[in-house]
């Protein structure tokens, strides 16, 4: 095994890991700190804070974005399909069709059971 074939590969990884931590450590080490009670207060818009940060959301919120993310993904398993597609031929055209085939039936069940509702 010649290390001579890995010295560019060790290089790159020390001067990104350089280039990553050296600013990190300099601002540490040479910034300034002196905290104070106005420094560590809580700041919000001008006006204290009046409730927890950690407040409940409602899981519809969770519900949308979790179903967004499904669906967006999905669509953008279409865009290797459709660069692809003469060379994929009658076959491939068939595995989309079922792939989008299935994605309606997801959407139309999370449309019936009023996962998109809000109300």
């Amino acid at each position: 095994m010649n290390i001579d074939q890995y010295l560019p590969v060790l290089l790159f990884i020390l001067v990104g890991a350089s280039v990553g931590i050296l600013p990190l450590a300099l601002g540490y080490f040479l910034g300034p700190n002196r905290p104070d009670a106005a420094k560590n207060s809580p700041y919000e818009c001008g006006f204290e804070a009046f409730e927890d940060a950690r407040m409940k959301f409602d899981v519809r919120y969770y519900l949308v974005a979790i179903l967004f993310i499904l669906f967006d993904l999905e669509i953008a398993f279409l865009l290797p399909w459709a660069v692809s597609l003469q060379e994929v031929g009658l076959a491939g055209f068939a595995a989309v069709v079922i792939f989008l085939a299935i994605l309606v039936v997801g959407f139309a069940y999370e449309w019936k059971k009023g996962a998109l509702d809000w109300e």
